[in-house]
């Protein structure tokens, strides 16, 4: 049954990509040859910044179902950073706790301190660890839960494990850890623990048993392109990667553009030959998933900040953005600072959201929506200027992207999408909606399933294209907001 499965998947040529966000998983099939997509399947996710791994295991056999047991090859693209430590058999410790929990933002201090200082982890390593990094988290758990940390011999991200349980690793009662299959990462999202030189594209073991307090076995780092297993059903299996580096290869990311995915979180990144080095920690520098870099910068707030403000004017994200098109450039005079569940860049853990110029002349529902989509806006826009700033000479253009790739959930936002181009100062294309992070999970593994030495050339997407004015005045008063609280106890620590 198993030799058939799998000559009828060859014979059909089709490709799985899977995305393990944050919220939920999602499964495109895919033709190899083109990547056109002919099936599609989706299941949520727990909320919160801590779940049982499991829960994920199970959303994929829920959205796989029909799907994965007709490709010939798979490939998982999961939320980067997310902590998973297993015990000696094999299984889960504790639940996960993901890129969003920022409870151990006092030992990303400690580490950046006790290990050289921000210069050291960002020339060594690629990026100055934040507190959604994973050896953050590994520091925490030593700290707060000693017994837990104990138990610890190995530490997977999230794509990390659902690769491995694709490939039969995890099972209750199969031996333990060396019994089961190989652990498996890509250079990618190893590149987002904090415990691998980026630009040596090595792990330093060393830095993870300093976090935890002991050494922990790590995943192999496979080459891109490479096939790590096989399910039960014969599929080929992909080394994975970060969502956002599944992000850049399903939109074919090229030189000079800079991708900005506004959903839970926002994101700004571009590829690169040369590694980053960022010692103010604003620009972490990753590995992309085909051998070059992908300097990315992350902020907590975005597509939730416009789906709090909709919530709190009695509409939905439609209306949201109806009301902040019907109001004037600049909200009347109402800024956001979009801090709303801490911040990550700005390094500020413990900020609140903050809204200056309110009075009773502007303060209407369509000034505050307005105020809203800018505030995102801004806020993405100061990080792709620092994405066009971290690339190389010749990649990027002076201080701004030479285009603008705007993707996520948010981009779905008409009003995003026209006040894009006037706070980006950049044109801005915006491909068909796709879920891009798990077509660059299916491209990856019809990469792995050809052997060939670059990644197949699929079609770009087509994209609608947008053009403005510059807005300067909106820029420099976000700017100025940030600025003016940067020393403020905007809000209670977290534990």
């Amino acid at each position: 049954m198993k030799a058939e499965v799998m000559n009828r998947a060859h014979g059909s040529r089709l490709v799985a990509g899977i995305d393990s966000s944050t919220q939920s998983t999602k499964v495109v099939l895919c033709q190899a040859e083109d990547g056109a997509v002919v099936g599609r399947g989706s299941a949520p996710h727990p909320t919160g910044t801590e779940a049982d791994p499991a829960a994920w295991w199970a959303a994929l056999q829920q959205a796989g179902d029909g799907l994965l047991d007709r490709a010939a090859a798979v490939g998982v693209a999961g939320q980067q950073h997310g902590m998973i430590v297993l015990d000696k058999d094999g299984q889960v410790v504790r639940p996960a706790l993901l890129w969003n929990d920022l409870r151990s933002a006092a030992a990303a201090a400690e580490l950046t301190s006790e290990l050289g200082g921000p210069s050291w982890w960002a020339s060594h390593i690629g990026s100055v660890p934040t507190a959604s990094f994973t050896v953050t988290k590994l520091r925490w758990l030593a700290a707060h839960e000693a017994a837990s940390a104990g138990r610890a011999v190995a530490v997977l991200l999230p794509h990390d494990w659902l690769t491995w349980r694709l490939c039969g690793g995890g099972e209750p009662g199969a031996g333990g850890l060396d019994a089961m299959p190989d652990m498996v990462t890509d250079r990618g999202d190893a590149s987002g623990t904090g415990y691998f030189a980026t630009p040596a594209g090595t792990w330093r073991p060393d830095l993870a048993r300093a976090a935890i307090g002991h050494p922990l076995r790590l995943p192999r780092v496979a080459r891109p392109g490479e096939t790590v297993g096989e399910t039960a059903w014969g599929a080929a299996v992909s080394a994975g990667t970060g969502d956002n580096m599944g992000a850049a290869l399903g939109l074919g990311l090229s030189t000079g553009d800079v991708a900005v995915s506004i959903g839970t979180s926002g994101t700004a990144f571009a590829v690169s030959e040369v590694p980053a080095n960022d010692p103010s920690g604003a620009v972490a520098g990753f590995a992309d998933a085909t051998g070059r870099f992908l300097p990315l910068v992350c902020t907590i707030n975005a597509g939730l900040v416009l789906s709090a403000t909709a919530s709190l004017l009695g509409t939905d994200l439609d209306g949201l953005s109806a009301l902040a098109l019907a109001a004037s450039p600049g909200a009347g005079g109402i800024t956001l600072l979009p801090y709303l569940d801490g911040e990550r860049t700005p390094d500020r853990p413990d900020a609140t959201g903050v809204l200056r110029g309110l009075t009773t002349r502007n303060a209407s529902r369509e000034n505050l929506a307005r105020a809203a989509v800018e505030a995102v806006a801004a806020s993405l826009a100061d990080a792709a200027d620092r994405i066009a700033l971290a690339c190389a000479p010749g990649e990027q253009a002076g201080g701004s992207p030479l285009r603008v790739l705007l993707i996520g959930g948010g981009a779905r936002s008409a009003a995003v999408r026209e006040l894009a181009p006037g706070i980006f100062f950049s044109p801005v294309s915006v491909p068909e909606p796709e879920e891009y992070v798990a077509l660059g999970a299916a491209r990856q593994a019809a990469w792995a399933l050809a052997g060939t030495p670059e990644p197949p050339d699929w079609p770009a997407r087509p994209t609608a294209d947008y053009t403005g004015p510059a807005q300067p005045e909106i820029r420099e008063r976000h700017a100025a907001l940030r600025d003016d609280t940067a020393t403020w106890k905007e809000g209670p620590a977290r534990d």
